[in-house]
């Protein structure tokens, strides 16, 4: 009888970058460089992987439940069997062990999602290959954004301008702009700068945050049609924004996209199932890793609805280019903004011209940085 293959060894850490003097804000928070935790499993023969889950808010409630026993349910299971450990973990949400032990629901999905990915990079490096060849390996490069125009303490439309031109300069096609931190019409003109000076054949995305209610998106969503949006972003408040999307949706031919602010992958399929958006944009490393991202990518290619992941290219980028649906993934060159794009892996996939080229490495074909991992990673948990 063959011996049986299953996690020996866990290790957790924190990714953290340095605390910011000069913060980077959208509408109605403050978005952290970096706040992370990876996870790497080892198995019993030795096959290693390891995947990631981004908090925008106190990562301790996250890290909580590897100092009394969450670790316990890995240990011994079989990594080639993702979804029966992704269900697993994932089912602990509603338990009377995660009760006692005050293991918060948030803290187990995205827990579940950063062992979920660890096991699929760790499943493509056994099996030596990449896992947008595993996924489905529709393409080995995809469409790449860059996120700006972020509002920052004293930033006036002359850095805004000098911002953009820079990453025009760097080669970038497309450019997601922040609104909703300032009146109408002061959001509207910095846009107008992002089009200005992007030109009129380049991508415009226009992410609201969730701070419009539904009379100011579609008052927004009119004003800002003449600038050729390639999409508005969560344009609606969070307490009503199913209806307030599908209602927005008829008023407007600007595309609508979201996803990312859903507790889960059922949170993202009723946006599908109301009509309420064109573009899903998910986050596998914040709910679902990549067995609820490989469903969800499906059920849009059968919806006619394209896939455009929320943050981290590096991670999403297998899973964009397995699939007919997936669409562009979103980066965040500036170093200041997000460090750990810019030096967590030691051959990052390659972003020229607009595109993301795949590494044709293993697994998720990233190597981690021994210098950058010193530099950002505090160890929480090892067995």
């Amino acid at each position: 009888m063959k011996n049986k293959t299953f996690i020996e060894n866990i290790e957790v850490y924190i990714l953290q970058g340095p605390k910011e003097k000069r913060p980077y804000w959208v509408s109605h928070f403050v978005v952290p460089n970096a706040n992370e935790i990876l996870i790497k499993i080892k198995t019993n023969e030795g096959h290693e992987g390891f995947g990631m889950a981004t908090s925008y808010t106190n990562i301790s409630p996250i890290i909580e439940p590897f100092k009394n026993g969450i670790a316990d349910e890995i240990i011994g299971e079989d990594p080639f069997c993702p979804e029966k450990i992704y269900n697993k973990i994932f089912k602990l949400t509603d338990t009377k062990k995660s009760s006692e032990k005050k293991w918060s629901r948030e803290a187990i999905i995205r827990i579940s999602s950063a062992l979920d990915i660890a096991c699929w990079d760790l499943i493509g490096k056994k099996n030596n290959i990449p896992l947008y060849k595993l996924f489905g390996g529709f393409r080995d490069k995809v469409p790449c954004y860059v996120t700006c125009a972020y509002y920052r303490e004293g930033k006036d439309n002359i850095e805004l301008k000098d911002e953009i031109q820079k990453l025009v300069s760097n080669g970038h096609k497309g450019f997601k702009g922040k609104v909703g931190g300032l009146t109408l019409k002061e959001d509207i003109k910095r846009m107008e700068i992002v089009r200005e000076n992007i030109g009129p054949d380049n991508f415009l995305m226009i992410d609201v945050n969730r701070a419009w209610d539904l009379k100011t998106a579609i008052e927004g969503a009119k004003a800002l049609e003449y600038l050729n949006p390639t999409w508005l972003e969560e344009p609606i408040r969070w307490e009503d924004d199913r209806r307030g999307l599908r209602e927005l949706s008829k008023r407007t031919r600007i595309p609508l996209s979201g996803g990312e602010s859903e507790l889960t992958s059922y949170g993202c399929r009723s946006l599908l199932e109301e009509n309420a958006i064109q573009i899903l944009q998910f986050d596998c490393t914040m709910f679902g890793g990549f067995t609820h991202g490989k469903k969800l990518a499906s059920i849009c290619e059968l919806n006619h609805v394209d896939v455009a992941p929320h943050h981290d290219c590096f991670i999403h980028a297998s899973l964009v280019a397995s699939s007919p649906a997936g669409r562009i993934v979103e980066s965040f060159p500036d170093p200041e903004r997000d460090p750990l794009q810019a030096e967590l892996f030691e051959n990052p996939h390659n972003i020229s011209q607009g595109w993301l080229y795949l590494n044709d490495k293993p697994g998720l074909g990233l190597t981690i940085s021994d210098d950058a991992f010193k530099k950002f990673a505090q160890l929480i948990y090892k067995n």
